[in-house]
């Protein structure tokens, strides 16, 4: 027999209960209520719990459970590692730019190519990748990456001589592919394998192994690689590096065979679970893309990313002829300003994304970082000239802090904008962003240089993040993925209730609402007083 006071009846935050025949009386022990279908959507957290350990009892058919598996951190660190590998090679010819032009004898554009390939090669494969993303999943794309990868590494072992300046092209273009399938993963490793109270952080981990790569980049090849007037002995040099490179790629590549997987066995987050419950007929790729491309938000976010961004792929791929051109011979110092950027933004990536877990104010933190990021660049621009390399590592530390920590806030808040929509899909399109606008700042400021000096190219891409600032200010916080966690706990909390305040809190449901509704018919103002007053 069900409770009449209590049958069919629930609110928002107390679903209606029942008990069966000859059920105990409500307040005594083993009492059990029916969960609200509509309001649970078939969600059963399990709050500390991680994948090894015991369920707390039997799970209904349908009702997954929430927990966290261990395996999560090695799948976020190797994916960071093979990252790391890529960026590496990214940045590898840049950092030591006019050694390599003397030894394949090749203009400075030439060499600038080698960076920009991989921004020019990331924007036909987005689309793609991101569509087997979300049909393949994340094992397929993780062993796509991490083979092409190690694949270019190894084919550039095969330009060890002046003459052969198109094999490095192609092996370097074949790890710009490598990177397509890497770019976009942080945020969507992050929301399969995370809890909503850590997604920020591992992202953060995720995006930590690319920029650390770009800071080996900068401080070894200078190291392995000197500046010497013999071609033999610098390809004896050359050659170390390669073959450093190619070791590293391929034992990666074994790795992720052996510990990549899909999907841990339960979601880590009630978000998650609802993205996973829904059935693949009803999600469309191209209606997907529509969604994004309308939501007014996300396409402020793509302009303000990317111009920050490519910014940042401006500096890193032209800092050292810029520093070169202040102080000649310079070399190794470039690379280790290169350095100071990269490893101070590190630092900016994981605390911000350990300030986004405590705190979820997204729309503060970014535009806080943006007007930092704007302050370290023009902070920079000016001291570059002045003559005292230990100023330029602290102003370069500055600006890295807060521009390269930029990065996984973009992402985590581009996931916050858009759910439920793939954040492959999300990452990508801010990650197409950076690539068109780094190969415009790279080429104009490329020119500038040339022509006016270092100074008036910092000054360019000045201009470039103030108008990102303004268009960050107009971005409006609707962290829905934020809402969805929310919803979840109030969730939890219903379901915790005690049985007797149940029937308590649903009978006085029904009466508030009978009264409410004698109020809008009499006095038809009622309706614009704030719940909280009445």
């Amino acid at each position: 027999m069900r409770d009449s006071a209590a049958q069919g009846m629930g609110s928002p935050c107390c679903p209606a209960f029942s008990r069966g025949d000859g059920g105990p009386e409500p307040g005594e022990k083993g009492l059990a209520y029916q969960e609200t279908p509509e309001l649970l959507e078939g969600v059963k957290p399990v709050p500390g719990s991680l994948e090894a350990e015991t369920p707390n009892g039997p799970a209904p058919v349908g009702d997954p459970e929430v927990r966290l598996s261990l395996r999560r951190w090695a799948v976020v660190v190797l994916f960071s590692c093979y990252s790391l590998c890529n960026a590496f090679q990214w940045i590898q010819y840049g950092s030591i730019n006019n050694i390599f032009v003397r030894f394949y004898g090749v203009s400075t554009f030439a060499i600038d190519w080698l960076s920009m390939c991989y921004m020019l090669t990331y924007i036909p494969l987005l689309f793609p990748v991101a569509w087997l993303l979300d049909k393949r999943g994340l094992r397929l794309i993780a062993l796509a990456g991490s083979a092409f990868n190690c694949l270019g590494a190894w084919v550039k072992l095969g330009s060890l001589k002046p003459h052969l300046f198109p094999v490095t092209v192609l092996g370097q273009v074949i790890c710009s592919v490598a990177q397509v399938f890497i770019l976009g993963m942080p945020s969507r490793i992050a929301s399969v394998w995370f809890g909503s109270h850590e997604v920020s952080t591992a992202c953060s981990i995720a995006v930590f192994g690319n920029q650390l790569g770009i800071a080996i980049g900068f401080v070894l090849p200078p190291v392995l690689v000197p500046n010497l007037e013999d071609t033999e002995q610098l390809a004896y040099h050359i050659s170390i590096m390669f073959f450093i490179t190619a070791a590293v790629a391929t034992m990666l590549f074994i790795l992720v065979i052996i510990v990549f997987r899909e999907k841990p066995l339960f979601p880590p987050s009630r978000a998650q679970a609802l993205i996973q419950l829904k059935p693949p007929e009803e999600y469309s790729y191209v209606q997907s893309i529509c969604r994004l491309l309308r939501n007014t938000n996300f396409v402020l976010l793509i302009v303000a990313y990317g111009l920050n961004t490519g910014c940042f792929y401006a500096l890193s791929t032209l800092l050292n002829r810029m520093v070169i051109q202040n102080y000649p011979g310079e070399e190794v110092n470039a690379g280790r300003i290169g350095l100071t950027i990269v490893v101070s933004g590190m630092a900016g990536a994981l605390l911000s994304g350990i300030w986004l877990d405590k705190t979820k104010t997204y729309k503060k933190t970014t535009l806080v970082v943006y007007i930092m990021s704007l302050g370290g660049l023009v902070a920079y621009t000016f001291t570059l000239s002045l003559g005292h390399l230990w100023v330029v590592f602290v102003t370069a530390g500055v600006l890295g802090f807060f521009m390269t920590g930029y990065l996984p806030l973009g992402f985590e808040f581009a996931a916050e904008l858009t759910y439920p929509e793939s954040e492959g899909t999300s990452s990508g399109l801010l990650n197409v962003s950076a690539q068109v606008f780094g190969i415009i700042f790279t080429i104009a400021q490329g020119k500038i240089i040339d022509r006016f000096g270092t100074q008036a190219g910092n000054l360019f891409l000045c201009s470039f993040l103030l108008l990102g600032t303004f268009i960050t200010v107009f971005i409006k916080a609707d962290l829905r993925r934020q809402q969805a966690n929310m919803d979840g706990e109030q969730t939890d909390v219903s379901r915790d209730v005690h049985p007797a305040l149940l029937k308590q809190s649903v009978s006085e449901a029904g009466k508030m609402h009978k009264i409410n509704s004698l109020l809008y018919r009499i006095l038809p103002f009622w309706k614009t007083v704030p719940p909280s007053t009445r």
